[in-house]
């Protein structure tokens, strides 16, 4: 296979792709660049076009950067851009991790889903080649290091305790405990609703209706520590859970958590739950996550498994927008 390496500095590659030979690659099938130094460590960058298959998914290029030295405690900042048609770096496809090798469970740093297959072709092929610009940045391990942020952690412990608390919610027959102050420098619908002119800012206790506790308790976790709990404690079915909270996340405003719904998702969408998942982004106007849904359904293993889950057409006689957008994809 043609490929090709300049170095641009220490530390820092552009890569080329013979476009036409990776396309036919097959899955798990690498190519691996030339061995480069940065920061006096040896380091290796390898490419699946088709992906590794560990998780399944073979739509996406994916990227694992490799120390070769052996050492202990190296910290190393690793950057990787797709470059544009016009020479400029891309901002959508472009990543930046911070990991100290070697990595945890011996697993080389990376990044499963890059950059999408189909979007090679549309926006980064130029003369029959895609560049990816890669860069290794290894940081001094004997500067101290800051300890990690604590702010979250001091907010998070408020939620066990009734220091400032002065609102209340009751959501489903259960009841939330809060600092409206709290709440209102996270979300502007609560500083509307609780700082406001409406009735909700002189009550001491609210009622939310069409919001599950379970997602509202989630969602306060976030709201004070602007992190979700793991999948294991966001409980099972993984994704109803997600819906839920995309639907708070919109209600009140917190863009971020919605983003951070729209994202996990898409990693866990399946046959049996594309359908629901594509409802929701439609609704809650989730556009990447739509197309994303419908590109779901564009496999046609994946379509043929969709169709056949009680529902599915009464989805399309109740969103007709969707069965357009459907029908000009997978042809219904």
């Amino acid at each position: 296979m043609q490929t090709s390496s300049r170095m641009l500095a220490s530390g820092f590659l552009e890569f080329k792709l013979n476009y036409a030979q990776i396309h036919h690659l097959g899955i798990r099938d690498a190519v691996s660049f030339e061995n480069f130094s940065a920061g006096g460590y040896l380091w290796r960058i390898n490419c699946y076009p088709r992906g590794d298959k560990v998780d399944g998914d073979n739509e996406h290029l994916s990227i694992y950067l490799q120390l070769l030295t052996k050492s202990k405690n190296v910290r190393a900042i690793f950057d990787a851009y797709m470059v544009c048609r016009d020479g400029t770096l891309s901002s959508s496809d472009a990543l930046r991790s911070v990991e100290v090798y070697p990595p945890r469970h011996g697993i080389d740093l990376v990044w499963k889903r890059f950059v999408k297959r189909s979007d090679l072709e549309s926006s980064y092929v130029k003369n029959g080649r895609v560049t990816i610009l890669c860069g290794v940045i290894v940081i001094d391990s004997t500067l101290p290091v800051p300890p990690p942020p604590e702010l979250a952690s001091h907010l998070g412990h408020l939620l066990d305790s009734a220091f400032g608390i002065d609102v209340s919610f009751i959501v489903g027959g259960e009841v939330f405990h809060a600092p409206r102050a709290v709440l209102a420098a996270r979300s502007p619908v609560f500083n509307m609703e609780l700082f406001g002119t409406m009735a909700d800012a002189t009550m001491p206790s609210i009622t939310l209706h069409d919001i599950k506790p379970a997602a509202f308790k989630v969602m306060l976790q976030f709201v004070y520590t602007d992190a979700l709990p793991s999948n294991v404690e966001l409980g099972d079915p993984l994704v109803e859970m997600m819906i839920h909270l995309l639907v708070a996340a919109d209600r009140f405003a917190l863009d971020r958590l919605k983003v951070i719904c729209e994202l996990k998702l898409y990693e866990n969408v399946s046959a049996e739950t594309v359908a629901s998942v594509l409802v929701c982004a439609e609704t809650y106007g989730c556009p990447k996550l739509k197309r994303e849904c419908i590109d779901f359904f564009a496999v046609k293993r994946n379509f043929m498994k969709a169709v056949a889950i009680d529902g599915f057409l009464m989805l399309l006689q109740k969103f007709a927008t969707l069965a357009v957008d459907l029908a000009m994809t997978v042809g219904l």
